[in-house]
């Protein structure tokens, strides 16, 4: 990445604010009132209120293929309190958004900060009645200043990167004769990703073309290795490799957490009877 005292010239945004009402386009306004050639990145508003870790695995998997530029993460359940706001220098990116476990893991993906600043610069920051709108109040206005050319240490003071609170993403666990993972992501066509990577399913006996037993709650399905959605059969619970490398429960065109009833943190567990 340019050095952040080249101003950056894109600004990636996620957040849970969705988009009926106002709250993105006053974000961007207030950014752009500081900084008008900026272009914005829409990676997602769409999370799930005060989910942090739905967030925190949304920019994990999205933020590897963001341009260089400024990331800009608002899932802020904690506003108002005394948690940090920070801004957080990798690579080819600054992250900013709040310290709660948000940007922790996708800081961690481009291979950690090289500085962090928690925003607490005076002079910057909107005035206003409440402190219930930092995305507006602080955090596009600190934005705005940076990609307006503001040095990110007039933006408040540098702390410790090891003191950037960790996200909290599960990993999976050796049970009995299998993995007890979890669905970490639902898509919008509903496959189900799972915690678990094919080199574990592997290390079980796991092999593609082979089926394996997928145990949710009080009900068991048999699910085959597969290469492609359009590999299964008609009805079949399949198991494939997604985009991002890891095993995902699926049906050909239909949608597997209907089909399964299941949402984003429920166990599964994968057994092969192959140890």
């Amino acid at each position: 990445m340019r050095s952040v005292d080249s101003p950056p010239d894109t600004v990636a945004f996620l957040s849970d604010y969705g988009l009926d009402d106002e709250f993105v386009s006053v974000c961007k306004g207030v950014i752009l009132s500081l900084a008008p050639e900026i272009r914005f990145l829409d990676i997602t508003h769409s999370i799930a209120a005060h989910d942090v870790r739905a967030g925190a695995l949304t920019l994990v998997r999205s933020v590897q293929y963001l341009p260089a530029g400024i990331v800009l993460a608002v899932v802020d359940p904690g506003v108002g309190t005394d948690r940090r706001l920070v801004a957080a220098v990798t690579s080819d990116h600054v992250l900013m958004g709040p310290d709660n476990g948000l940007l922790a893991p996708a800081v961690a993906m481009l291979g950690g900060a090289t500085e962090v600043v928690a925003l607490t610069g005076a002079g910057y920051e909107l005035s206003a009645p409440g402190g219930t709108f930092a995305g507006r109040d602080i955090l596009a206005p600190a934005v705005g200043q940076l990609c307006a050319g503001v040095s990110l240490g007039e933006l408040g003071d540098s702390i410790d990167p090891a003191t950037l609170v960790p996200g909290m993403v599960s990993l999976p666990q050796p049970q009995d004769e299998g993995l007890a993972g979890e669905v970490w992501w639902i898509d919008r066509f509903g496959n189900c990703q799972l915690n678990i990577g094919p080199d574990e399913l592997r290390s079980l006996g796991g092999e593609p073309g082979r089926a394996v037993q997928v145990q949710i709650g009080d009900q068991a399905r048999m699910a085959r290795w597969v290469n492609a959605y359009a590999d299964a059969r008609p009805s079949e619970l399949v198991m494939v490799v997604d985009s991002y490398g890891l095993l995902s429960l699926a049906f050909d065109r239909r949608s597997a957490a209907e089909e399964l009833g299941v949402r984003a943190g429920s166990g599964v567990v994968i057994t092969t009877g192959e140890r």
